[in-house]
């Protein structure tokens, strides 16, 4: 097929909200010699969008910012110096373009796709051959969308400098994007998993994808003397934190001597943290904060949802014009695992 040479793309000309978004068309160059460049099918939601749109990334966004993080698409052109990509591959870009392998620094935060650098809320998108992977074979445009921000993060907490051992048990909160691929890939690992929701039939579902353990924290809001019960009184090997410090204390009361708790979020809001670091000490905690991760850490990944045949959870998916209603759906927390925005027609 001929090469675009224009997009309709989203843009956050203010940033108090994502009613903000704006469909515009903009022109679209031929990709440079270690380009690709990639018709988007499928752009997956994050809590992080959100926060973007008003304004409030912590991290750091640019003015007028193409949204959107996570994308699948396929390759349309190469540049005349990329090796090992071929028109008609299927990718996902890594979320942090130039962050390839080992530990994140500062350059490498900066080529956040979304915030810092225009995102992937766009019919076509140029981007460094470095960032790409393939997309799993079992695996649909839709699916695949929903990789490179909630399963690369949930993977890097439990497969990183101290990686989950099958018969382990792992704590998840809630049923977001990363809490559902946390669950899957240690499931698919051999760990046992206990998560919390504040609702049973969310709950329901995370017993389908294989929680041993289930607890509704409106109903026991204790729960880290809960999940101490359950593991008889020892405590879990991992926990993946998205509620910050609203929930962090608790996590740090139920984790294992030396355990690891995984930083990702603070979508539970404020607490009191005041005796965390006495608390931390207290029992040789692992605190770690995750910042997604590595091109090489989303190949391996890959790797692991091809042989155990994993499927991410997509809760809904609503066509490229209604971008706004996906973000609205997003924000009414009713979803579970992934919403996601269908970009290309076909």
């Amino acid at each position: 097929m001929p090469i675009p040479t224009t997009t309709r793309e989203y843009r956050l000309p203010k940033v108090d909200g994502f009613h903000n978004l704006t469909i515009r068309e903009a022109s679209i160059r031929p990709p440079k010699s270690s380009e690709v460049l990639v018709k988007v099918h499928a752009v997956s939601l994050q809590y992080r969008d959100l926060v973007v749109a008003k304004g409030q990334y912590p991290l750091g966004q640019k003015d007028n910012v193409v949204p959107g993080s996570d994308m699948a698409g396929e390759i349309l052109a190469v540049g005349d110096e990329v090796k090992g990509w071929s028109v008609g591959d299927r990718v996902c870009a890594n979320f942090a373009v130039d962050h390839i392998f080992g530990d994140v620094t500062e350059e490498i935060k900066l080529t956040g796709l979304g915030a810092p650098i225009d995102g992937v809320l766009t019919e076509y998108k140029l981007l460094p051959a470095h960032s790409l992977v393939r997309v799993p074979e079992h695996l649909s445009y839709e699916e695949a969308s929903t990789l490179p921000c909630a399963a690369v993060t949930a993977y890097n907490a439990l497969m990183g400098p101290n990686p989950l051992k099958g018969g382990d048990y792992v704590l998840v909160q809630g049923t977001g994007g990363v809490s559902i691929f946390g669950l899957q890939l240690a499931v698919a690992s051999g760990a046992t998993v206990i998560a919390t929701s504040s609702s049973d039939s969310k709950l329901e579902i995370a017993k389908k994808l294989g929680a041993k353990h289930l607890i509704n924290y409106k109903k026991t809001p204790d729960w880290g003397k809960e999940v101490l019960k359950i593991t008889g009184g020892r405590g879990v090997d991992h926990i993946i934190e998205v509620g910050g410090p609203g929930t962090i204390t608790q996590s740090v009361q139920c984790i294992r001597y030396a355990g690891s708790v995984h930083v990702i979020g603070f979508v539970a809001g404020a607490g009191d943290v005041s005796q965390l670091p006495f608390q931390v000490l207290g029992k040789a905690v692992i605190l770690r904060g995750i910042l997604i991760g590595s091109r090489t850490q989303f190949e391996d990944m890959n790797k692991l949802i091809a042989a155990s045949g994993l499927k991410p959870v997509v809760d809904k998916v609503f066509p490229f014009e209604e971008t706004r209603a996906a973000y609205e759906y997003l924000d009414s927390q009713k979803h579970v695992g992934k919403v996601v925005i269908k970009v290309a027609k076909d």
